[in-house]
């Protein structure tokens, strides 16, 4: 079993700091940091760079011009992206395939996930079906168990996360059911007054996804008066955690520094809610949507048709975690290890995986080697996963060296 020791770098621990200069790797695990090399290690110097746990992204739908719940292939391909914007971890979001006519696609999906190895993939996070608004065109229907009971046999238990709304009839059942399966239930899409978004919390719901976005403003009922509802509750509960796309456009810094004094670095993620469109270069491209996308670096995707109704409108993000991560450095006035940490460590408690995102002895070896331009953008060098360099910059192809 080959031995890796990554050296000459700034290694560093979320949450903690640069911890060491060197990281030693067997077995998929970190087995030691600032280890003496021996003669039968393989050691690569990392020419003074920052090596940090790779980035998880618990909500993205697509990569490039890939939409993952469009079927196998799509998936598979659109995973396989991942590695090169420093992700070593991810959920793949579904939204518009969880009735009972898609239980066939859901088995197909569960059933590819076995041939994803360039990217760790836990389950999947199903945004929807028991979701009251429905945003990007999510299902919204009322909970029901026997629904339920149904994703999980076509999906073979392969739900990490789902995203309910409060509000949405007869949903407390659903969510207990999900707390017992060991699912992470996140809140999103919803107009709940405070009241059921804290019954939801009680049932067991822990987390919030693309916070602000579809938690629509209370109505002012009363001039004097302001109305408080999903937010205020979930940013004043402890047990809750949020997170944001952090490309500007979703959410505005300052809001991301408001819940950030609310919740800490410990719950506050950051992810993407990524779509057709991300990581593709500045341009307008094709795609699977019937109209083209106009892409451009710190916005979202747009749609792209001159003259006609709807040109310049919203078309998902385009964001990718590499680049949302260098927001939340410019944005944010903490320690560049607790920053990082909203896109790592932080992560991987919220989802209860103790052995992912951290660089300490013992946990996996899932790291990024990352270069830094002047103004402070971030591009992966080299990607590992499970101590498989799954991407090198200086590579034509992504895995071609081991």
């Amino acid at each position: 079993m080959t031995r890796l020791l990554i050296e000459n770098v700034q290694a560093m621990r979320p949450r903690a700091g640069v911890v060491g200069k060197s990281v030693l790797v067997e077995g998929g695990r970190i087995v030691a940091i600032d280890a003496a090399a021996d003669a039968g290690v393989l050691r690569i110097d990392g020419g003074g760079r920052l090596l940090t746990p790779g980035l998880m992204d618990l909500h993205l739908h697509g990569m490039g011009l890939h939409l993952f719940e469009a079927g196998p292939d799509e998936l598979t391909t659109g995973l396989k992206t991942l590695p090169q914007f420093g992700v070593t971890s991810a959920l793949p979001t579904l939204y518009r395939v969880m009735d009972r006519a898609s239980l066939p696609t859901l088995k197909a999906l569960a059933s590819a996930l076995d041939d994803v190895t360039a990217v760790r993939v836990p389950g999947f996070h199903l945004e929807g079906p028991f979701l009251a608004l429905p945003g990007a065109g999510a299902e919204t229907v009322p909970g029901d168990l026997a629904l339920l009971d149904d994703l999980f046999e076509a999906t073979a238990g392969r739900i990490a996360a789902m995203s309910v709304s409060p509000d949405t009839p007869n949903v407390l059942p659903v969510i207990e059911r999900l707390v017992e399966r060991g699912v992470v239930v996140f809140l999103t899409h919803t107009h709940a007054s405070v009241d059921q978004t804290l019954a939801a919390i009680e049932a067991g719901a822990r987390h919030a996804t693309h916070f602000y976005d579809v938690f629509p403003i209370p109505d002012v009922t009363e001039p004097g008066v302001r109305p408080a509802g999903a937010v205020e509750a979930i940013l004043a509960d402890e047990r809750m955690s949020v997170d944001f796309i952090a490309d500007g456009v979703h959410v505005h810094p300052v809001a991301i520094r408001a819940a950030l004094a609310a919740k800490g670095v410990e719950r506050t993620l950051l992810i993407t809610d990524a779509n057709i469109g991300a990581g593709l270069p500045a341009g307008v491209h094709d795609t699977p949507w019937g109209f083209p996308v106009r892409v451009a670096e710190g916005d979202g995707a747009r749609k792209h048709n001159p003259g006609k109704p709807g040109d310049g409108g919203l078309a998902g993000s385009a964001l990718t975690m590499d680049l949302g991560m260098t927001n939340l450095l410019r944005w944010l006035d903490r320690p560049e290890h607790d920053v990082w940490s909203m896109g790592t460590r932080s992560v991987a408690q919220r989802m209860g995986w103790s052995d992912l995102g951290d660089l300490r002895e013992g946990a996996a070896a899932d790291l990024v080697l990352w270069d830094r331009e002047s103004d402070g953008r971030l591009h992966a060098n080299k990607t590992w996963q499970a101590g498989q360099l799954v991407f090198d910059a200086n590579q034509t192809a992504a895995g071609s060296a081991t």
